[in-house]
This record gives structure tokens, sequence and C-alpha cells, in this order.
């Protein structure tokens, strides 16, 4: 087995490892980065309905199990930028209440261990990145702040009539802060209808691949391997240090060894990788002296609405522009609070015959033609009891409940209620429900007390002293938005602890090593600034 010596170990290109990648690309540290998925080809395939939903081309095509140990497959992607290939980029900060201890009438949201205002410079830098479109003092439950980077994307018309009905109503809806690159770049967003869940034919939307990655493969210190899987972290015999990672890098196996090392594989995989880590004298996973390591696991209710009118068809393109908010904090005639609501991207009909592959297309497409796409999203809770388990035939399990349901099906109720008035009285819904794997959260989170958290404020791990988490993982509540955003705001919150604890006035890591020839490993050849990465 092959041994190779770097300063610091980034696990992962998502939100988290691709934003703390580019943030730490500019210090003297001699950095690899680990991606287990490959580049996404540019291609027809991209914006083909059929050949994402139907024929799942770009998911894993790995199986976890769900409470019952049903085999199901899971909703996620192993490709450089991760998920963020295929996020809708919508890019909101979490309420200032968010941070606070909150009453849901199915339980409590426990507080966070740093304020609003802590991560607040962080939010803006994040928005910057990831070249965040918005409209500022319009959501009712937005905290004051400086205006986005970018202006709002543009409601099309059907859209901007549905919002003045909407307003009718006495709700308050605002634009979504939206994640594309601005039109007058080469690679300008068209606003088309295969965004959300489909990765760019263009590479315009703001994922983190092409905000994070891209920008800094190629520099002299940074490496990135893909087809690299980490399987285990390798600690000292007492497990306070991580020597390095044992890497299957495109079929050789092969150790890394590093002074830092970061773990951003996602919520679900970062509690694997770190229960795979255990030793003969900590059996129960890496970084776990708290007994927390994949519990709390917490995916968003979210539950798919479409309203349709069966005489009106829809000529909306880019429908994706809408949020309110009005019953986040509380709903109507109820002291506790439901969620939110968002347009969606439009579906396509073999995107709906998923739901009933049973029925005939055509069927499926004469109804999406006529409908208008929402999404409706309640905070999931804290429980010990969700959680992620390792089988021992190295199998994911995802042992998980959705609580808050009462608010969630009151917030439904009031998506189907406001439909019916925008004069679209059939609606339809779908939901994840025991095997929701979007908006994964909570597995490993941070907080002040080792005992009742597994990692500090900074997303270290409170049993490990070289070892970061960071991804969704470090989330001790889900609130009710897209977790994207704070993601990457923390990462680089972290990132600047890095370099002020780890690399202070250009240092490296204590007791490191030069990194190996600096390149980009695809698979069995080299790429790097020639290929157009740089």
């Amino acid at each position: 087995m092959s041994i190779q010596h770097y300063d610091i170990v980034i696990i992962g290109t998502g939100a988290g490892g691709g934003t703390l990648v580019h943030s730490l690309a500019n210090t003297a540290a001699e950095i690899l980065v680990l991606e287990r998925g490959d580049f996404v080809p540019q291609e027809p395939e991209n914006r083909d309905p059929t050949a994402v939903w139907r024929d799942l081309r770009y998911r894993t095509t790995e199986r976890w199990k769900d409470n019952t140990g049903q085999e199901f497959h899971p909703y996620t992607h192993y490709c450089v930028g991760g998920n963020t290939k295929f996020w809708g980029s919508v890019l909101f900060r979490l309420r200032k209440e968010d941070f606070n201890e909150v009453e849901h009438v199915d339980g409590v949201s426990p507080a966070w261990p740093i304020s609003y205002e802590t991560l607040e410079p962080y939010y803006q830098q994040a928005e910057r990145l990831f070249e965040v479109h918005g409209e500022a003092g319009l959501d009712p439950t937005e905290a004051p702040r400086e205006p986005f980077p970018h202006e709002p994307v543009p409601h099309e018309a059907t859209i901007e009539h549905y919002l003045s009905r909407i307003k009718e109503q006495g709700l308050h809806p605002s634009p979504l802060p939206l994640g594309l690159t601005k039109p007058g770049n080469p690679a300008h967003c068209i606003l088309c209808n295969t965004c959300n869940s489909f990765p760019c034919h263009r590479d315009a939307k703001s994922d983190a691949d092409v905000c994070c990655i891209r920008p800094v493969v190629g520099q002299s210190n940074v490496t990135l391997w893909t087809r690299a899987r980490a399987k285990t972290l390798i600690t000292d015999g007492f497990g306070h240090r991580v020597k390095g990672v044992e890497v299957d890098h495109a079929g050789e196996r092969r150790r890394v060894e590093a002074s830092l090392v970061v773990v951003s594989c996602g919520a679900v995989n970062s509690a694997a990788l770190l229960l795979r880590s255990g030793t003969g004298r900590r059996p129960e996973g890496l970084a776990n002296s708290s007994g927390l390591v994949g519990r709390r696991y917490m995916a968003h209710l979210a539950t798919m609405l479409a309203g349709f009118h069966p005489f009106r068809v829809n000529p909306t393109v880019f429908q994706k522009t809408v949020a309110i908010n009005d019953f986040y904090l509380e709903g109507p005639d109820v002291p506790y609070p439901l969620g939110q609501i968002q347009s969606q991207g439009r579906t396509h009909g073999v995107m709906a015959q998923t739901a009933a592959p049973w029925m005939p297309r055509w069927f499926f497409e004469f109804w999406v033609a006529r409908g208008v796409d929402w999404l409706a999203m309640t905070e999931d809770l804290p429980r010990t009891g969700n959680r992620v388990v390792v089988d021992g035939d190295d199998r994911i399990q995802l042992q998980y409940l959705a609580n808050n349901v009462t608010a969630h099906e009151r917030l439904v109720r009031e998506v189907k209620r406001i439909l019916r008035r925008l004069g679209l009285p059939i609606t339809y819904a779908h939901s994840g429900k025991t095997q929701n794997t979007t908006h994964q959260c909570g597995t490993v989170c941070f907080g002040t007390d080792p005992k009742t958290s597994v990692l500090d404020t900074f997303c270290r791990a409170h049993d490990v002293e070289n070892l970061f988490v960071v991804d969704a993982s470090f989330f001790p509540s889900s609130a009710a938005v897209n977790p994207g955003l704070t993601i990457a705001a923390q990462a680089l919150r972290v990132a600047d602890h890095i370099k002020e604890t780890e690399l202070g006035a250009g240092k490296k890591p204590s007791a490191n090593h030069r990194g190996s020839t600096v390149q980009c490993v695809h698979a069995d050849s080299v790429v790097g600034r020639k290929a157009g990465f740089g």
C-alpha cells in the first residue's frame, strides 16, 4: 500500500468541503481533496428528464436500508460538487430565530451554540461566492441585512399573475434567493426548465464544483483525487489524533497521512465514516464519546405539491422564483411554526411518472403541462432515535421516523387552500417520508459540552484534536429553509479558524510533511490546468 503525505486532507467536495478548500487554497498548506465520484460530464443527458429521473444516470447505485430493513435507493450523488450539482440553488440564510430555542407543536427545536450575528458576516461572503440573487426587505422573517450581491431573478408573467393573487390573500411573497451565474458571463443562466434536480448543461448554476473546486484545482498546493473513496480514518493508539486516511482510489488501496483531516461527506456518509473508523479502544466509532455520532438525523418534512386547472396550460419555463414565509414563525390561528413554501422547478411527465410507473406517460404529460409546482417544508426536530447505522455488511441503514408531523400536515392544508384560491382546484401531493435523504443534517452535532455534542463551535471534534467535520452534520436543528448557504457560511468560518490556529503567519500544521506532485488525479489519468480546470 502506497503512503503519501499532505498538510490537510479534505474528504468531499460539496457545499462544505468545496467551500473549505476554496478558502484554504490561498495558504501555504499542501491540500489533498478526496472525491469518491468524478466530474459530471457536460452532455445532452444533463437536461434529459428521462436520463435523469427514469434512468437515474447520475444517482448513486448503492442501496441503503430504511428503519424497517427495506432497501431503498437514496437520493444522493457522488461527484465533484456533490449534491450541489443537482440542487435547486436556493440559498437562504437561517432566520435569526432559528438560532434560539423554538417551541413547536410536537417538541422543541434546540438553540445553536452560536448566534445569527456570529455567522452573519460569513453569510455575506458565502452569498458573494455563490453569486446569490435576491431582494432584501420583502420577506417578513428576514433579519435586517445589506442588499443581495445580485438583483432577484425576474418572475415570468404567469408567476407575476399568481403573485398578485397571493398578495390579495394577505400573504407576503418574496423572491427566492437563487445562486445562478449572472447574465453576461460566458456560461450565463438561461432560466431553462431543467435546473432543479438536474446538472446544469451550461455550468451556470452556482454549485460547489463551479464556484469552489474548479477555480483552485491546478494551483500549486491543491491536489484533487476523483474516484477516491475514504474507507476509514486511521488514528493513533488512543483515538485522540487522526494520522491518516485509508483510500480506495480507482480500485487501488492507498494510505494518505496528514496533520489535519476534514470530513465533508454529507450528514449520512460523514457519520458512517466515523462509525466505520472505530478501533479496539474505540469500538463505538471515532469521536464518539458522547454516543451521538449518527444520531439526531434530520431531514425536512417536505411535500411536493402541484395545483392544476384542467383547461389552462401553464406556459412558464422557469417558475422557481417565489418564497412564502408567512407561516414560518407561526401559523394562521395557531401559536406554533408551520414552515416555508417555495415555488419549484417545472415537473416533467417522466418525473411525475416515477410516483406511479404503471400509469401511461401521456397522462402525466397532460397534467404537468397544466400544473404549478410548489414545495411545503417544515422543520424536522432532532430525536436520538433517528440515526445512521452501519451494519455488519458495511451497509448504511437510516433508522428514521418523521416528527413534527402535526405542523407539516397543517402547512400542506394551507398550501392547498392557497392553490384553490389561485384558481387551481385540483392538487397533488407527494412526500419522501421515511426514505427522505434531501436536506440531511444533524448526525455529528456541534456544541460546547462534549457530553451532549460531537464537535465544538468550529466543527473540530471534541475527542480528536486534528479532526473537523464540515457539512450539515453539525446542525443541532434543521430549521425550515434549505441548508446549503449555512453549510457554506460555516465552512468559511471554519477556514478562518484553521488559518488562525493552525496556519497563522503562513505556517503549516505541526508535524507536517510536504505533499506529493500536485495534480488532479482523474482515475488513472492526470488532469489539471491544461484541461481547463485552473
